[in-house]
């Protein structure tokens, strides 16, 4: 083994080039964790994190949370959305990586690549605006054709059977190419020999997919999965808040919606913070979990 020091020597290049990486994390990553302990507290503006009392009991603020008569159904609709969210939000760009993939029209799949993750760039208020355009049930264009052929509108942003497939939908759409990218990049380091085998032994295009494609990008596709399960507790705050309305709260409010009202503009940090801690737990053992299992199949983060 290379002594410490003779290494640092050899690689004093690349360990210079790395402080820059390290000084961000522990300057925006690492030292905001100190206010963890704001859950503890009654935390006042005026007094400060180290000056405001303790709270008696320690987990007062957890109670309040978990307390809450809305605690079971926050936890749901964020439970709920997150996995729709992750089922399709993988599913669907792995499809569009497969088919982009095996097109042989170099022309067209540039265009669909292009068109497909330009969405990625614009912000939810936007997503939000042309969404509106097509369904708001007094002038979208979708529900102008439904009267038309049927005589009925269709609230799909005020009701509570319709507004998840449209939270889930406008977030695929928006990430559905961007995703792609991911996935065919890993395609392009699969070894072509093992195309040409397949094709010499007689096999289809959807079996060299199944036997070939899939397996050569299956550690990509585990990594993603264990690195969204990390986030299973935060079913996308940004979109959720400019979507959602009074008529949709039983269906669409979650966790973060939920401390945002009665936390923060209530300025109970404590209370903000507390439900925080509480989602960093949850995120941190699903990902100690998942990377357990992921093990099996050589997919682990670590």
């Amino acid at each position: 083994m290379v002594p410490t020091v003779t290494r640092a020597r050899r690689y004093w290049a690349l360990y210079l080039m790395l402080l820059p990486a390290m000084a961000y994390l522990a300057v925006y990553k690492y030292a905001p964790m100190y206010g963890i302990i704001v859950a503890f507290k009654d935390y006042s503006l005026g007094e400060g994190i180290v000056a405001s009392p303790w709270i008696h009991p320690w987990y007062g603020h957890f109670s309040e949370l978990f307390g809450s008569p809305y605690f079971g159904q926050l936890l749901r609709n964020t439970f709920l959305l997150s996995i729709y969210k992750i089922v399709w939000g993988t599913t669907l760009p792995l499809v569009l990586a497969l088919i982009l993939n095996e097109c042989r029209l170099t022309w067209m799949r540039r265009w669909v690549q292009t068109l497909s993750y330009m969405p990625h760039f614009l912000s939810w208020v936007i997503i939000f605006g042309i969404t509106g355009a097509f369904l708001s049930e007094s002038s979208g264009l979708v529900n102008r054709w439904l009267e038309q052929l049927t005589g009925h509108s269709v609230g799909f942003l005020t009701s509570t059977d319709w507004f998840r497939s449209v939270l889930v939908g406008t977030e695929v759409w928006k990430d559905m190419g961007w995703g792609a990218i991911i996935y065919l990049a890993a395609m392009v380091g699969i070894d072509p020999s093992r195309y040409e085998v397949a094709r010499v032994d007689g096999a289809s295009r959807l079996r060299q997919i199944w036997h070939i494609t899939l397996p050569g990008i299956r550690n990509v596709i585990i990594l993603l999965l264990v690195l969204r399960l990390g986030h299973v507790l935060e079913a996308g705050f940004e979109q959720v808040y400019i979507f959602y309305n009074l008529q949709v709260y039983p269906v669409a409010d979650i966790l973060d919606t939920w401390v945002f009202r009665t936390g923060l503009e209530n300025l109970n940090f404590s209370l903000a913070a507390a439900a925080g801690l509480f989602k960093s737990i949850i995120g941190l053992v699903l990902i100690l979990a998942a990377n357990r299992i992921a093990k099996r199949w050589d997919g682990q983060l670590w």
